[in-house]
């Protein structure tokens, strides 16, 4: 036997599949038909390929035409910040007690914000907000109730919890920024549900910019009288 030789290693394409793949791509397919870029038809035939799918290159096939497949690579995300570096109080409380509350749009998201749905909804949409820290930390709890998370796709997205007869579900995220903001979602889900993952097509940058041509508007528009 020549130990000498070398089995050249398998291409990335021939590789087998695993059930985070496969949920990857699943998750790329519903945010494709949610953005109306394939039909519901499109949609279910693509995920059923998808689940049934061996390998990675199999699995590629499904969402190569979709721009959501050529994401820059990922950087890693800088640690979490140590105790105490992130005051305890909150900057702002979300809460809904047999209610729904919602605080989207554009707002300064600060070091903390805490979140409680109780026999309730709580909708957090960060994909406009303005990000003035670079470490953001939600304590999100949910007893009989919802809370939902949406964070901009150019960010990082980090989970620590679980549920108790509940679903505690936090999408991870990796920006290719290691300067771009990083959220942390805390929390647990009694008998509810608490779910965290990115908006497609909303990034930060994007956001600056169409607030600038905004502004630049409004101040030609100033000047011109």
């Amino acid at each position: 036997m020549d130990f000498q030789k070398q089995t050249a290693p398998t291409p990335a394409t021939e590789l087998r599949a695993s059930d985070a793949d496969r949920d990857r791509v699943a998750e790329m397919l519903r945010e494709a038909l949610a953005e109306g870029r394939l039909t519901a038809d499109e949609h279910a035939e693509r995920v059923d390929g998808a689940l049934h799918a061996k390998t990675v290159g199999e699995l590629e096939v499904f969402i190569r035409d979709l721009p959501a497949a050529y994401q820059p690579p990922a950087a890693p995300a800088p640690p979490r910040p140590e105790p105490g570096a992130i005051p305890v109080a909150a900057d702002a409380n979300v809460v809904a007690v047999f209610s729904s509350a919602v605080r989207r749009g554009r707002w300064r998201a600060g070091r903390r914000l805490h979140a409680y749905a109780v026999f309730g909804t709580v909708e957090i949409d960060l994909s406009e907000a303005i990000f003035e820290y670079q470490h953001v930390v939600i304590k999100a709890v949910s007893v009989f109730g919802e809370v939902r998370i949406r964070v901009p796709e150019n960010i990082s997205l980090r989970g620590t919890g679980g549920g108790v007869l509940g679903k505690f579900e936090v999408s991870p995220l990796d920006s290719a920024d290691s300067a771009a903001p990083v959220v942390y979602v805390d929390g647990w889900a009694v008998l509810g549900a608490v779910e965290a993952r990115p908006r497609r097509g909303r990034t930060v940058s994007d956001i600056l910019e169409r607030v600038q041509d905004k502004v630049d508007r409004k101040l030609s528009r100033h000047l011109g009288r």
